[in-house]
């Protein structure tokens, strides 16, 4: 067979978190056809480090933080489908229970994620971030290494669980700053090379993708709990259920001008 024969190799990179594993769980399980001439090939990663290889251009289609989609247009299109955008959650910088005063040290899942750019126009204080995996920030702020921590992911749904009180709720800042938009976290980019339609045809893909697991999540759910970091049930639909809607399947008109919104965070203070 010649090379020209075999199918074109698509490499996409998500996070493990739940909401890109219920969106994109179908089609990398193969519950739905493939693209046509196309072998797709998934990798997983922390947000972060996701953002850093975006940056250098390392896959073709990449689920990035909101905020570091807006600054790589110029090799990317922020498809309309897939992304993450909260409604009423959001990212939370919490503290230990029975800490005053306001935090010196704060970790944060990654200098480029959306969660960073608004906690330093929403902190009225300066503060020192503390970038490290996003797993591993609770166990950081209850062993006393930092100050605050700002959770993402499934964990900030249920901080309390870990005996941490509410700091500063992200989402909540961000809905009275812009009058109850909701909160790009999250973007699907596609390399500008793909060409237009065959970035129409993934931004298709994660759509189809996403209606067939509401319609029978059953098959995704295994996929789901063994990357997730919170493994009841309870959180998995919980988080689901915060961070994927109507947005996921196309975020339309109030989604662009969220991003806008997020482009000029700096103005919202």
């Amino acid at each position: 067979m010649k090379s020209s024969d075999l199918p074109a190799s698509l490499s996409v990179a998500v996070s493990p978190c739940p909401n890109d594993t219920f969106i994109f769980g179908a089609w990398i399980l193969g519950a739905i056809p493939d693209l046509p001439d196309t072998c797709s090939r998934f990798t997983w990663k922390d947000v972060e480090n996701l953002n850093t290889d975006a940056r250098a251009g390392v896959f073709d289609v990449v689920k990035v933080s909101a905020a570091a989609a807006l600054d790589l247009q110029d090799s990317y299109t922020i498809l309309r489908s897939g992304g993450a955008f909260g409604l009423q959650d959001g990212p939370k910088l919490v503290v230990r229970s029975g800490f005053a005063g306001p935090p010196r040290t704060v970790a944060v899942p990654g200098l480029q994620t959306t969660a960073m750019r608004i906690l330093g126009a929403a902190l009225p204080e300066r503060f020192t971030p503390v970038p490290m995996q996003f797993d591993t920030i609770v166990p950081a702020l209850l062993s006393g290494e930092v100050d605050a921590g700002l959770l993402i992911h499934e964990t900030a749904l249920i901080y309390g669980e870990y005996g941490l009180d509410l700091l500063l709720d992200l989402g909540k800042w961000w809905r009275t700053k812009t009058s109850g938009k909701p909160l790009p976290l999250g973007c699907i980019l596609a390399r500008n090379t793909l060409g237009a339609a065959r970035i129409a045809g993934v931004e298709q893909q994660i759509r189809t993708s996403l209606e067939t697991a509401r319609i029978d999540p059953a098959p995704v759910r295994p996929l789901l709990r063994s990357l997730a970091q919170e493994l009841d049930d309870t959180t998995l639909d919980r988080h689901i259920a915060a961070y994927v809607n109507e947005y996921s399947l196309d975020f339309g008109p109030e989604g662009e001008e969220a991003l806008r919104l997020l482009n000029r965070i700096h103005r919202l203070r």
